[in-house]
Protein backbone atom coordinates (compact mmCIF):
# COMPACT_ATOMS: atom_id res chain seq x y z
CA UNK A 1 0.00 0.00 0.00
CA UNK A 2 3.04 2.17 0.67
CA UNK A 3 3.57 2.15 -3.40
CA UNK A 4 0.02 3.46 -3.47
CA UNK A 5 0.27 6.43 -0.81
CA UNK A 6 3.09 7.49 -3.40
CA UNK A 7 1.44 7.08 -6.80
CA UNK A 8 0.35 10.43 -7.88
CA UNK A 9 -1.48 10.29 -11.09
CA UNK A 10 -0.15 11.83 -14.17
CA UNK A 11 -2.86 13.88 -14.99
CA UNK A 12 -3.29 15.30 -11.40
CA UNK A 13 0.53 16.43 -11.26
CA UNK A 14 -0.19 17.78 -14.80
CA UNK A 15 -2.95 19.96 -13.89
CA UNK A 16 -0.62 20.69 -10.65
CA UNK A 17 1.86 21.78 -12.64
CA UNK A 18 0.43 23.77 -15.01
CA UNK A 19 -1.21 25.69 -12.30
CA UNK A 20 2.29 26.29 -11.06
CA UNK A 21 3.37 23.82 -8.52
CA UNK A 22 7.06 23.34 -8.78
CA UNK A 23 7.15 20.23 -6.94
CA UNK A 24 4.68 18.00 -9.43
CA UNK A 25 6.70 19.22 -12.69
CA UNK A 26 9.86 17.72 -10.81
CA UNK A 27 7.61 14.76 -10.06
CA UNK A 28 6.71 14.85 -13.71
CA UNK A 29 10.62 15.11 -14.92
CA UNK A 30 12.02 12.76 -13.17
CA UNK A 31 9.37 10.15 -13.93
CA UNK A 32 10.05 10.92 -17.51
CA UNK A 33 13.75 11.55 -17.17
CA UNK A 34 15.05 8.14 -18.53
CA UNK A 35 12.98 7.46 -21.35
CA UNK A 36 13.31 11.11 -22.91
CA UNK A 37 17.26 10.87 -22.51
CA UNK A 38 17.10 7.53 -23.97
CA UNK A 39 14.88 8.87 -26.86
CA UNK A 40 17.42 11.67 -27.58
CA UNK A 41 20.24 9.14 -27.32
CA UNK A 42 18.58 6.93 -29.80
CA UNK A 43 17.74 10.36 -31.93
CA UNK A 44 21.18 11.97 -31.62
CA UNK A 45 23.91 8.87 -31.45
CA UNK A 46 26.10 10.26 -28.61
CA UNK A 47 26.08 11.21 -24.60
CA UNK A 48 26.59 14.77 -24.60
CA UNK A 49 23.99 15.52 -27.41
CA UNK A 50 21.82 13.12 -25.47
CA UNK A 51 22.13 15.17 -22.45
CA UNK A 52 21.75 18.45 -24.09
CA UNK A 53 19.13 17.40 -25.71
CA UNK A 54 16.87 16.23 -22.93
CA UNK A 55 17.87 19.23 -21.03
CA UNK A 56 16.30 21.33 -24.06
CA UNK A 57 13.08 19.08 -23.99
CA UNK A 58 12.40 19.32 -20.02
CA UNK A 59 13.12 23.37 -20.85
CA UNK A 60 10.61 23.65 -23.35
CA UNK A 61 7.93 21.25 -21.67
CA UNK A 62 8.42 23.75 -18.87
CA UNK A 63 7.34 26.79 -20.82
CA UNK A 64 4.50 25.00 -23.34
CA UNK A 65 3.39 23.58 -19.70
CA UNK A 66 0.12 26.49 -20.10
CA UNK A 67 -0.35 25.22 -23.41
CA UNK A 68 -0.57 21.62 -22.90
CA UNK A 69 -4.28 20.86 -23.15
CA UNK A 70 -3.79 16.76 -21.97
CA UNK A 71 -5.70 15.76 -24.86
CA UNK A 72 -2.76 13.61 -24.86
CA UNK A 73 -1.03 11.58 -22.49
CA UNK A 74 1.73 13.58 -21.00
CA UNK A 75 4.78 11.29 -22.40
CA UNK A 76 3.18 11.45 -26.00
CA UNK A 77 3.39 15.13 -25.66
CA UNK A 78 7.04 14.60 -24.53
CA UNK A 79 7.72 12.08 -26.74
CA UNK A 80 6.72 14.51 -29.52
CA UNK A 81 8.58 17.64 -27.92
CA UNK A 82 11.84 15.24 -27.95
CA UNK A 83 11.42 14.25 -31.54
CA UNK A 84 10.93 17.65 -33.09
CA UNK A 85 14.16 18.91 -31.01
CA UNK A 86 16.10 16.00 -32.67
CA UNK A 87 14.46 17.25 -36.07
CA UNK A 88 15.71 20.49 -35.08
CA UNK A 89 19.42 19.38 -33.55
CA UNK A 90 19.70 17.40 -36.90
CA UNK A 91 19.15 19.96 -39.19
CA UNK A 92 21.21 22.42 -36.99
CA UNK A 93 24.41 20.50 -37.20
CA UNK A 94 25.61 19.53 -40.53
CA UNK A 95 27.59 16.33 -39.70
CA UNK A 96 26.74 14.00 -37.22
CA UNK A 97 30.42 12.54 -35.36
CA UNK A 98 30.51 8.99 -34.43
CA UNK A 99 32.01 8.08 -30.71
CA UNK A 100 34.26 5.03 -30.48
CA UNK A 101 34.27 5.19 -26.87
CA UNK A 102 31.90 3.62 -24.15
CA UNK A 103 28.90 5.53 -26.02
CA UNK A 104 29.17 3.50 -28.74
CA UNK A 105 27.48 0.46 -25.82
CA UNK A 106 24.31 3.16 -24.57
CA UNK A 107 20.96 3.17 -25.45
CA UNK A 108 20.62 -0.50 -26.57
CA UNK A 109 19.69 -3.01 -24.82
CA UNK A 110 21.55 -2.92 -21.35
CA UNK A 111 23.17 -6.27 -22.15
CA UNK A 112 26.86 -4.93 -22.81
CA UNK A 113 28.49 -7.74 -20.57
CA UNK A 114 31.78 -7.44 -21.88
CA UNK A 115 33.77 -11.14 -22.30
CA UNK A 116 36.19 -10.10 -24.39
CA UNK A 117 38.13 -7.35 -25.70
CA UNK A 118 37.48 -8.48 -29.15
CA UNK A 119 33.77 -8.82 -28.27
CA UNK A 120 33.97 -5.00 -27.00
CA UNK A 121 35.32 -3.96 -30.30
CA UNK A 122 33.19 -5.68 -32.75
CA UNK A 123 30.22 -4.65 -30.80
CA UNK A 124 31.33 -0.68 -30.43
CA UNK A 125 32.57 -1.18 -34.72
CA UNK A 126 28.72 -2.79 -35.67
CA UNK A 127 26.95 -0.22 -33.43
CA UNK A 128 29.29 2.19 -35.06
CA UNK A 129 28.26 1.45 -38.96
CA UNK A 130 24.66 1.20 -37.88
CA UNK A 131 24.91 4.67 -36.27
CA UNK A 132 27.04 5.84 -39.57
CA UNK A 133 23.59 4.27 -41.39
CA UNK A 134 21.27 5.83 -39.25
CA UNK A 135 22.87 9.05 -39.60
CA UNK A 136 21.77 9.21 -43.58
CA UNK A 137 18.01 8.82 -42.80
CA UNK A 138 16.12 12.02 -43.36
CA UNK A 139 14.65 13.44 -39.66
CA UNK A 140 11.76 12.23 -40.32
CA UNK A 141 12.54 8.87 -41.42
CA UNK A 142 15.13 8.28 -38.43
CA UNK A 143 12.39 9.83 -35.93
CA UNK A 144 9.98 7.19 -37.35
CA UNK A 145 12.44 4.45 -37.31
CA UNK A 146 13.40 4.90 -33.52
CA UNK A 147 10.16 5.50 -32.28
CA UNK A 148 9.19 1.55 -34.09
CA UNK A 149 12.26 -0.11 -33.49
CA UNK A 150 13.62 0.86 -30.50
CA UNK A 151 11.08 1.99 -28.11
CA UNK A 152 8.32 -0.53 -30.04
CA UNK A 153 6.02 2.45 -30.46
CA UNK A 154 2.47 1.18 -32.41
CA UNK A 155 2.28 3.46 -35.58
CA UNK A 156 -1.13 4.62 -34.50
CA UNK A 157 0.95 6.33 -31.44
CA UNK A 158 4.19 7.44 -33.69
CA UNK A 159 1.51 9.17 -36.14
CA UNK A 160 -0.42 10.70 -33.21
CA UNK A 161 3.66 12.26 -31.80
CA UNK A 162 4.58 13.16 -34.73
CA UNK A 163 1.14 14.76 -35.86
CA UNK A 164 1.27 12.96 -39.28
CA UNK A 165 -1.35 10.35 -40.57
CA UNK A 166 -0.74 6.83 -40.03
CA UNK A 167 0.24 6.36 -43.71
CA UNK A 168 3.01 8.62 -43.80
CA UNK A 169 4.27 6.89 -40.64
CA UNK A 170 4.33 4.32 -42.62
CA UNK A 171 5.66 5.69 -45.90
CA UNK A 172 8.81 7.03 -43.44
CA UNK A 173 9.33 3.64 -42.15
CA UNK A 174 9.34 1.58 -45.58
CA UNK A 175 11.68 4.44 -46.87
CA UNK A 176 13.93 4.09 -43.66
CA UNK A 177 14.49 0.07 -43.84
CA UNK A 178 15.41 0.18 -47.10
CA UNK A 179 18.02 2.82 -47.12
CA UNK A 180 19.28 1.30 -43.90
CA UNK A 181 19.42 -1.99 -45.41
CA UNK A 182 20.91 -1.11 -48.60
CA UNK A 183 23.52 1.14 -46.43
CA UNK A 184 24.44 -2.03 -44.66
CA UNK A 185 24.46 -4.99 -47.51
CA UNK A 186 28.07 -4.53 -47.62
CA UNK A 187 29.04 -4.70 -44.18
CA UNK A 188 26.84 -7.36 -43.79
CA UNK A 189 28.42 -9.41 -46.47
CA UNK A 190 32.05 -7.74 -44.93
CA UNK A 191 31.16 -9.67 -41.92
CA UNK A 192 29.74 -12.86 -42.94
CA UNK A 193 25.94 -11.86 -42.10
CA UNK A 194 24.68 -12.31 -45.37
CA UNK A 195 21.87 -15.39 -45.51
CA UNK A 196 22.90 -18.60 -47.19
Amino acid sequence: MNDGDHVVEEATLVHRARNGDPDAFRELVERSMKFVYRLAYDLTGNRQDAEDLSQEVFLKAHRSLPSFRGTSKWTTWLYRITVNAGIDARKMKKHIVTEYDDDSMAGGSGQSRPNAPDRIADAAMIQAKIEHALSGLSPNERSVFVLRHYHDLPLRQIAEILDVAEGTVKSHLFRAVQRLQKDLAMFRKEYGLEEA
